[in-house]
């Protein structure tokens, strides 16, 4: 008898229109291997993901800049179509606050976590999540929300470039514009002109204390918080390579033990009542040795299925079990497991792999999003080194940063929050970036 209730299918969503995002993916075939119909809310046309056998049924997603309204309107479709209660699984920031805003309107029809109102816009807001760190006494980035250009400036100085400038809701950049989500910036000048652009943002930009990365520094959780409050699934990773280097998502991750982590994210969960999936990404600071808390995602993690434990437990099979009722096996961790992105890790994919190894887009049960991956990559490759080769104005282009840190005049200190005066607000670090392409994490 399976452990699962096949009954009940689970709708994915995904407002975010990226081709690659491998967390799709794996959330599809996560939950098909375990013989759930997988429905997927997202712009698939492109994406290796359509291809995947188990994948139900493709639906259109909702538009680009969609309202609450429509979005309701686009999974109420679903639902009838179904005809059935289905889990409801947001794969990106827009959809997982989206869902959250919606809770109450879609309850009839889906099945959610019981998450506070208003929690997943408040923790994936760059800004809010500072404010919550600071409100419990957890290690964060010092932060500053500046008001004006010139506060930037002051801000950008104060606390000692290069500093980290952040959008607060990353979800609401638009693409074209050459506005990334997260960028080093190394000047007074450059903080204050890339504040002058906060209109095309659609959010404040945050300034924050950078911390340098370095060997045995990155590190995410991955869990999901079932009806009781206990973190369930999941567990602490390295992140081994990113892409982009030293700022972006996981290209190579290892399952590694790591308690200090662990009690941070059930922490955090249990003074917030989270409930649901929740990704984190946490830096240690190379001189005092603290994690801080750099961002908190209220959805999977592109990397997920890293935390496979030996029961065959994840969190989005996680989510299945405790919606439906239904008990969550005792599965033992698997430290030393490593996830690799291909198109980003090429190589690392061929390398030996001692404590096993989960690969984002091969499988030999579902050979072709592998190669439509493959495909894919290489056109989007050409494209853009053909655009490298091409003459390009400069103008909202920003320069490459020296990681040597300047001597300011004021030295922060460790998971201090501090704010510009006549603002409130604050938040993280290098995360992923958005410049027309966007990434999964």
């Amino acid at each position: 008898m399976s452990l699962f209730d096949t009954r009940v299918p689970v709708v994915l969503l995904r407002i975010d229109r990226n081709p690659f995002h491998h967390g799709t993916l794996g959330a599809v075939r996560s939950l098909g291997r375990a013989g759930v119909d997988v429905h997927v809310v997202a712009d698939c046309a492109g994406s290796p993901v359509r291809t995947s056998r188990f994948v139900r049924q493709l639906h259109p997603p909702p538009g680009p800049g969609a309202s609450p309204d429509d979005i309701a309107g686009v999974l109420r479709r679903v639902a009838t179509g179904i005809a059935r209660p289905a889990v409801l699984i947001p794969m990106d920031d827009a959809s997982a606050i989206a869902v959250g805003r919606l809770h109450d309107t879609l309850a009839p029809t889906y099945l959610l976590p019981a998450t506070p109102a208003g929690l997943p816009e408040r923790v994936a807001d760059k800004a809010e999540l500072a404010g919550i760190c600071s409100a419990l006494d957890l290690p964060h980035p010092r932060t500053l929300v500046p008001g004006t250009a010139d506060q930037a400036a002051r801000a950008a100085w104060r606390l000692g470039l290069p500093v980290v400038a952040k959008w607060s809701r990353p979800w609401l950049l638009p693409t074209g514009t050459g506005l990334r989500s997260t960028a080093l910036v190394r000047s007074t000048q450059e903080a204050r002109e890339l504040f002058e652009r906060s209109g095309e943002a659609g959010s404040r930009l945050l300034l924050q204390e950078f911390l340098p990365p370095g060997p045995d520094r990155d590190w995410f959780f991955h869990g999901y918080a079932d009806r009781s409050g206990a973190v369930r699934a999941g567990g602490p990773g390295r992140k081994l390579h990113s892409w982009p280097r030293a700022a972006g998502l996981t290209a190579v991750g290892e399952w590694t033990a790591n308690p200090e982590v662990r009690a941070l994210a059930e922490r955090l969960v249990g003074e917030l009542g989270y409930r649901g999936i929740l990704d984190l990404d946490f830096r240690r600071c190379g001189t005092t040795g603290r994690y801080h808390l750099l961002d908190f995602n209220p959805r999977p993690g592109a990397q997920f299925r890293l935390f496979t434990d030996t029961a065959g437990l994840d969190v989005v099979r996680a989510l299945h079990l405790d919606l439906t009722r239904r008990p969550l096996p005792d599965g033992a961790s698997r430290p030393g497991r490593a996830f690799v992105v291909e198109n980003y890790a090429p190589l690392a994919s061929l390398r030996p792999a001692p404590g096993g190894r989960e690969l984002a887009w091969h499988a030999r049960d579902d050979l072709t999003p592998g190669f439509a991956m493959s495909a894919l990559w290489t056109r989007h490759v050409l494209r853009r080194l053909r655009a490298r080769l091409r003459p390009k104005a400069t103008v909202g282009v920003w320069p490459r940063v020296s990681l040597v840190r300047q001597a300011s005049p004021v030295e922060p200190r460790p998971g201090e929050v501090s704010v510009v005066p006549e603002l409130s607000g604050a938040s993280g670090l290098p995360g992923d970036e958005k410049d027309g392409t966007a990434v999964s994490r």
